[in-house]
């Protein structure tokens, strides 16, 4: 949001299976099959990631197909890539989690883990790929009726279109996000944000103009 994500857009690890795909993963945990193997819809994971005790972990639950051990390992170790700005390794991470969540059937875990995917990118430095995570957690926490994941990835998008130059399009999500995030008893800093953001400063010529 600020001058802190002005640096280079990195480059990124894997990008999430297609919709098709997606979408035979979600009929088979209707259904209450497995897929056949947990590689299915992924790639080999790096060399360069196999090392250490969270990955250990991951390549446990990988290897026995079990997709909510394996999601909520990668999504710890994508926080921890993440706190030490290694943004491929997070990344990479990130998508795996989302994967295996979403082949769990683990709806709610699998849009968190989406919205979560544009806050990285976002903090990363690359609003305008963090708008697609944002816009499609925003339409499954609808679909499902989670106001607190929709309000949140209302606020990340609203956070992405200020920093791309859309104060009006920011703002009207911001307030939106607000509304929902007070709505489903947010805590008051996530509220707060959300709130600031609505009355954001527009450099109009050489003031400004309070948009509040």
């Amino acid at each position: 949001m600020g001058s802190g994500h002005d640096h280079a857009r990195p480059a990124w690890g894997e990008s999430r299976p297609g919709p098709l795909r997606r979408l035979l993963a979600r009929a088979g945990a209707m259904l209450g099959t497995r897929s056949p193997t947990a590689r299915s819809g992924l790639r080999e994971l790096p060399v360069a990631l196999r090392r250490g005790e969270l990955a250990a972990g991951y390549l446990a639950a990988e290897r026995v197909g079990d997709h909510r051990r394996a999601g909520a390992a990668a999504a710890t170790a994508m926080d921890h890539a993440t706190a030490a700005g290694e943004w491929w390794p997070a990344d990479v991470w990130g998508h795996r989690a989302l994967w295996h969540f979403e082949q769990a059937g683990m709806t709610l875990q699998a849009t968190r883990q989406a919205r979560r995917i544009g806050d990285l990118r976002f903090a990363a430095g690359d609003p305008v790929s963090a708008r697609r995570y944002y816009a499609e957690a925003i339409d499954e926490a609808r679909d499902i009726g989670a106001e607190h994941e929709q309000g949140l990835a209302a606020l990340g998008l609203a956070q992405s279109l200020l920093q791309l130059g859309d104060a009006t399009s920011s703002r009207r999500l911001a307030g939106a996000a607000e509304a929902l995030l007070d709505r489903a008893g947010a805590p008051s800093g996530e509220i707060s944000v959300a709130r600031r953001l609505r009355g954001t400063e527009v450099v109009v010529g050489d003031g400004t103009e309070e948009t509040e």
